[in-house]
C-alpha cells in the first residue's frame, strides 16, 4: 500500500508521504478501528496528521478505507472546489477529524481529543458495559515539535496521564531550510519523557513493519501517553530522498518513473490501485462496519442496563442541548447591586453548566481572575477523569488548541479563559476554531483600560478589532448581567461559530432595558430621548458611560448597546435603520481602538494608543470616557452636521 501512495501523491510536498507511507498503512490496517460508511461513528479511533502538508497521504487513505474520496477528487488535490484541499480541513473531507496545517497544533488538537475520550469513559463507562473506549493516534515531524504549541500540549497531556494517546514521530531530520541541524539539535525524547510520557524508538520506519507494529502494540500497554521516534528518510525511494529538495517539490518525470519501478509498478502507471489492494483494503472497511455493529448492540444493551446514561450519551452525541436549559439563565433588574460582568459571568456560567453537562473548559492559572470555577464539578485530573474543570497551566495556546480536540471530539461544549489581552498568544488556535466551525466559547476577562493598574502591557487595546475582523466567530462585550446571559445563550446556540465572551474587571449598573433576547440582535436601543439629536453607540463598561453622556446633554439623545457588531451586521437594513435613521450623527464609544466602528458611527471615541498604569477610573477620566467629555464632544459633533449632510450608515446598495 505504501506503493499506491507513492504513485498517488506526486503534486508537491512529497517527502513526508512517502517517508510516512508505512507507518501510516501500519495504522490504518492494524490498529486502528473506523467505519468508512459511517465516519462520524462516535467509538472510533481519532487519527491527526499534525504535519498537515503530508495531506496527500491521509488523502489517499481515506480514498482506499472507502470513504467519500475518489479518484477524481485526488487527481483536484489543491484545486478550487475539491474535497482534497492544501491542508487537512474537517468540514471539506469526511474522515478528517481536525483541521491541521499550522505546524504544532495536531499534536495539541490529538491531546484534547484523547482527554474527551477519558472524560467520556469515565463519565458513561460502567461495569462490564465499557462503551467508550478508543485511542488517539497523531502523526507529527520535527516543525510540529519546534512550535511552541505543541509543547505546551504535550506537557499537560504527561501531567494527566494520557495512555490512549500515541503518537508517531517522522523523525527525517529534515526541513524547508535544510538539515534539523541547523536549528533543532535537542533530544526531543528526553524531552518528553520529562514530561511524563512513554518514549519508544524505530531505527528502520521505512522498511521494518514489524518493528514498528511491536513499538505500537507495546504502546497501548503504557500508563502514560507515548512519543514513538520512528527514525524514516524523507521521500523515501527518490533520487532526493533525505535531502530538503524533496520537502516541497514535485518529482521530475524521470525520478517519479524510476521510484515506480522501484516498488514495483510501471512507469507509466497512473492512480493504479491492484485489485488485490483494493480487496485488502475493503475487508478492512467491513471489519470496522463489524466494529460498529458490535458497538452498536452494546450500546443497546448499554441503554437497557441504564436508561438514565444511556439517553444521554445519545443526546451528547446528537448534539442537541437539553431541554429548557434557557430557563437557567439568570436575570437581573436595574434594582439589582453593580457588578464587574466577569462576575455576572460566574454566575451565568455556573448556570448553563448545571444545565448542560456537556460544557466542560478551564482557566490557564488565571481562575481566581477569570472566575471559571464550576461549583457542579471538580478538576479532571488523572484520578478524576470524570472531571469538567480543566487546569491548563500558563498554556494560553496550548489551552485554545486543546479545546479544539475537545469540540471535535463531540458530545462537548469546551470554553478556555484568560485574561483578554493574552488571546494574542491563543491566536493562531482560536483561528482554528473559526475555520473548523466548532462550537466553543472564549472566555476572557480584564476587558480594556479599566482593568487599571496593570497598565499598557496588559490593557488589550487592539485585540477585540482584530478579531471582529476574523470570519465565522462571535465576540461579545456585555454591558451588565442580562448582556451576559444573552451572549452565552447566543454562543450556546450558534452550532458552527465559536466565540469569544469579553468581560470587565470592574464593576457596572445593571441597566433599565437591557434584556437576554435583545443581544440575539447584535444591537439594540438602550436608552433613549424623544426628538433625538444624536445616537451613541457603545458596547461593555462604555455603555454606561454613554447614558450618562446623553442625560446630560441639554438636548435628547438615543444609546444603541451593542455587545456583538457580527449578529448586528446579520440584521436587515430596515432594523438597522429604525436604531440608527438618516440624518442623525452617530457617536461610537469603546475604551479600544477604535477600528471598525466607522462602519457604525460618524465619530469615533476610543483609543488610539496604548493605554497607561494607575486606575481604572483615573484612566477613564484621563482617556476622555465619562459624561463631560462625552457630552462636550456631542454638542460640536451636532452643531458640525446642523449645517452639513450626515451620510447614511446603511441606507447603500447591499451585496
Amino acid at each position: 500500500m505504501y506503493l499506491k501512495v507513492v504513485t498517488n501523491s506526486l503534486f508537491s510536498l512529497l517527502g513526508a508521504p512517502m517517508g510516512c507511507a508505512p507507518m501510516t498503512h501500519l495504522l490504518w490496517t492494524r490498529h486502528m478501528n473506523y467505519n468508512p460508511a459511517n465516519p462520524k461513528w462516535f467509538n472510533r479511533d481519532r487519527f491527526v496528521l499534525s504535519n498537515g502538508h503530508a495531506c496527500a497521504l491521509q488523502y489517499t487513505m481515506l480514498h482506499l478505507a472507502g470513504y467519500n474520496v475518489t479518484q477524481d477528487d485526488l487527481k483536484a488535490f489543491r484545486q478550487l472546489g475539491s474535497k482534497c484541499p492544501g491542508h487537512p480541513e474537517n468540514t471539506d473531507t469526511e474522515g478528517i477529524e481536525v483541521t491541521t496545517g499550522p505546524l504544532g497544533q495536531g499534536i495539541a488538537n490529538a491531546v484534547g481529543l484523547a482527554m474527551a475520550e477519558k472524560h467520556f469513559a469515565a463519565r458513561f463507562n460502567k461495569p462490564d458495559h465499557e462503551i467508550v473506549n478508543n485511542r488517539v493516534y497523531c502523526i507529527l515531524g520535527d516543525g510540529c515539535h519546534q512550535e511552541g504549541v505543541s509543547a505546551e500540549a504535550a506537557s499537560l497531556a504527561g501531567h494527566l496521564k494520557l495512555n490512549n494517546l500515541i503518537c508517531l514521530y517522522d523523525d527525517n531530520k529534515i526541513q524547508i531550510d535544510g538539515s534539523t541541524d541547523l536549528a533543532f539539535t535537542e533530544d526531543v525524547a528526553a524531552r518528553y519523557r520529562s514530561y511524563g510520557w512513554n518514549t519508544l524508538d524505530v531505527a528502520k520506519g521505512d522498511t521494518d513493519l514489524g518493528e514498528l507494529d511491536a513499538a505500537i502494540e507495546e504502546a497501548k500497554k503504557s500508563d502514560k501517553p507515548t512519543l514513538i521516534s520512528v527514525h524514516t528518510v524523507i521521500g523515501y525511494g527518490s533520487k532526493m530522498e533525505g535531502t530538503h529538495s524533496v520537502h516541497g517539490a514535485a518529482l521530475k518525470p524521470d525520478d517519479l518513473a524510476q521510484v515506480k519501478e522501484k516498488f514495483g509498478f510501471s512507469g507509466d502507471d497512473k492512480f493504479f490501485v491492484p485489485d488485490e489492494v483494493k480487496e485488502f483494503y475493503a475487508a478492512r472497511g467491513a471489519a470496522g462496519a463489524a466494529k460498529e455493529k458490535e458497538w452498536n448492540a452494546a450500546l443497546e444493551a448499554y441503554k437497557a442496563a441504564f436508561p438514565t446514561e444511556g439517553a444521554e450519551l445519545e443526546r451528547r452525541i446528537t448534539g442537541a442541548l437539553p431541554v429548557g436549559w434557557k430557563d437557567a439563565l439568570p436575570r437581573w433588574t436595574s434594582e439589582d447591586k453593580p457588578l464587574a460582568t466577569r462576575q455576572t459571568s460566574q454566575k451565568v456560567l455556573n448556570a448553563i453548566a448545571a444545565a448542560i453537562p456537556e460544557v466542560v473548559g478551564g482557566s490557564a492559572d488565571l481562575t481566581p481572575s477569570n472566575l471559571t470555577n464550576l461549583d457542579c464539578s471538580h478538576d479532571f485530573q488523572p484520578d478524576s477523569y470524570d472531571g469538567r474543570y480543566f487546569r491548563f497551566g500558563v498554556r494560553e495556546h496550548g489551552m485554545a488548541a486543546i479545546c479544539n480536540g475537545l469540540a471535535a471530539y463531540g458530545g462537548l461544549i469546551p470554553f478556555g479563559a484568560t485574561f483578554f489581552n493574552f488571546i494574542g498568544y491563543a491566536l493562531g488556535a482560536v483561528r482554528l476554531s473559526a475555520i473548523s466551525h466548532f462550537r466553543m466559547m472564549y472566555i476572557m476577562t480584564h476587558d480594556s483600560i479599566g482593568l487599571g493598574e496593570d497598565g499598557p502591557t496588559h490593557q488589550p487595546i487592539n485585540s477585540l478589532a482584530m478579531l471582529r475582523a476574523m470570519p465565522n466567530i462571535l465576540t461579545f462585550r456585555p454591558c451588565d448581567g442580562n448582556e451576559t446571559s444573552g451572549s452565552y445563550a447566543a454562543a450556546l446556540e450558534n452550532e458552527n461559530r465559536p466565540s469569544v465572551l469579553v468581560f470587565t474587571r470592574q464593576g457596572l449598573p445593571q441597566q433599565a432595558l437591557s434584556t437576554v433576547e435583545n443581544v440575539l440582535k447584535g444591537g439594540y436601543i438602550i436608552h433613549d430621548s424623544p426628538d433625538f439629536k444624536v445616537t451613541f453607540v457603545a458596547s461593555g463598561s462604555e455603555v454606561a458611560c454613554a447614558i450618562d453622556a446623553a442625560k446630560a446633554l441639554p438636548f435628547g439623545a438615543r444609546v444603541v448597546s451593542m455587545p456583538c457588531t457580527t449578529l448586528f451586521d446579520e440584521q436587515s437594513t430596515e432594523y438597522k435603520l429604525s436604531l440608527f435613521p438618516d440624518g442623525i450623527p452617530v457617536i461610537s464609544v469603546e475604551a479600544l481602538s477604535t477600528k471598525g466602528w466607522h462602519e457604525y458611527s460618524h465619530v469615533q471615541h476610543g483609543m488610539t494608543t496604548f493605554g497607561k498604569s494607575g486606575t481604572g477610573k483615573a484612566l477613564f477620566d484621563y482617556f476622555g470616557f465619562n459624561a463631560a467629555t462625552l457630552s462636550g464632544k456631542a454638542e460640536k459633533v451636532v452643531e458640525y452636521y446642523s449645517s452639513n449632510p450626515v451620510p447614511s450608515l446603511f441606507n447603500r446598495p447591499q451585496f
